[in-house]
This record gives C-alpha cells, structure tokens and sequence, in this order.
C-alpha cells in the first residue's frame, strides 16, 4: 500500500482531529509544522469542528485557560485540558472580545492591545500599530469579527476617543488597517452610550453591519415595555439547540 501524501494526511486526516491532537502533531516535522500553521489548515479545521459535538467551552485562569467540551446528548461537560497562552500577559488581564470559527480577538487589558489568537495552531498576531490602531478600551469600543467573500478574516474595531467616533477595519491578509465610514449621528458620540463587543444596540435602534459590502445601516428595536430598564442581547440560535442568556428584570 502506498503511503499516503502529506497533504492528504494534513487537510484531509488532521483538520478532522481535535485541537489537542493537532497541537501534538506540529512536533512531528517542520513540513507538519508550517502546514498545520497555515491560514488554509486553521479555516478547514474550524468549519469541520462546527458541529454540537465539537462545541467548546473555554474558561480563563491566571496564566493559562481551560477548554472543556460540551456533550450535547447528556447536556454536560466533558474532561478539561489546558491551554497555556502563547503571550506574555499579567494575571488576569486577558479578556476574548469576540470569536469566529475558531478564531479569537483577545485584549490585553494591561497594555489595551488587540492580538487575534488561534487555540488550534496557538499562534497569535499583535495588530496594533504606533498611530494608535489596535487599542481596545472598555465601554468605548465595540469590536467584531468577520470573513469576507475572499476568505480574508477581518476585525471590525468601532471606537470613540475625545468625542471622535472611528470605524477601522483590520485585514489578516494584507496586515494593515484602514478607515471605513460610520453612521452619522449625534447620541453615538455621547458618554452615556457604551457598545457592546460584538452586537451593536443603540437606543430604539440596532446597527447591522454587512460584511460583503462594509456598509452599516440601522433597523428598528423591537417594542419594548414604556417603564423600567431592558435589556436586548442578539443571539445564534440552532433550529436543534437554541441558546439563550437569561437577564435579571
């Protein structure tokens, strides 16, 4: 029987493995390593692992986070593993903005600096730049993630600085930062309004991003009570498992 090619082994084999078998498997050969490090390899591997069984949990620690999986069928946890972080940080003060196949946006809170971090391959990318590009600050800044039609992952980063409101979108491929244009409105600029990572809710409205055309626009909030505070959260749900986060009234 003939020995099966590496790539066949890698893409076809590897991307079906869990995170912990892959980690493993980088040390077998520096070919392994380069291919397992790939943007290609990280990509089949997430949309592979995107199914109820491959669902994961991870949980933040002093230097290193645990990832448990989730057992659909018992609706219980499976076995943790330990993941140590790549990067030097504090205790602490590592918090994950937002994730997407895989692939996570993580603040260093003690610097503000944005790093897109992978758990697969545990590589990691610093992506702030001397102009101030890559500084996350709490409550004044939203950030997401997004791929676009060329498979290029990319880094929707919303901030307001002195009362300056920037949109700034972040491109893996080409490295670099650039401006895009916002919705104009007054209340956006003010204090009292804070985003959230990720899901962008404005009072009565809420901002849609389409991430083909980079464009915003807004839709109305659905009718809420006249009294009181509430509180909208967006959230995926699966026609098999829906998932929501429960609010105090």
């Amino acid at each position: 029987m003939a020995d099966l090619p590496v790539h066949t082994i890698v893409f076809e084999i590897l991307t079906r493995v869990p995170t912990k078998d892959v980690g493993r498997s980088k040390s077998v050969c520096k070919q392994w390593y380069a291919l397992l490090s790939t943007q290609d390899f990280v990509r089949i591997h997430c949309s592979r692992s995107l199914v109820s069984s491959n669902q994961r949990v991870l949980l933040i620690d002093d230097l290193t986070c645990s990832v448990r999986p989730i057992i659909s069928k018992s609706n219980d946890y499976g076995p943790s593993s330990i993941v140590i972080f790549p990067f030097h940080h504090q205790n602490n003060d590592v918090s994950i903005l937002s994730h997407l196949n895989g692939l996570l946006c993580v603040c260093l809170n003690h610097t503000y600096e944005l790093l897109l971090w992978s758990a697969t391959t545990t590589a990691f990318k610093r992506f702030s730049t001397p102009d101030s590009n890559g500084f996350y600050i709490n409550n004044l800044d939203a950030v997401g993630l997004y791929v676009d039609t060329d498979d290029d992952y990319k880094v929707l980063h919303i901030k307001r600085r002195s009362g300056v409101l920037g949109v700034y979108v972040y491109s893996r491929d080409v490295d670099s930062w650039r401006n895009i244009p916002f919705i104009t409105r007054q209340d956006y600029l003010s204090p009292h309004f804070n985003w959230s990572a990720g899901t962008f809710c404005g009072t009565k409205r809420v901002i849609c991003f389409d991430v083909n055309s980079e464009q915003f626009k807004e839709i109305s909030f659905p009718p809420v009570p006249s009294i009181g505070m509430v509180q909208g959260v967006l959230v995926n749900v699966n026609s098999s498992r829906p998932c929501f986060k429960s609010v105090p009234g």
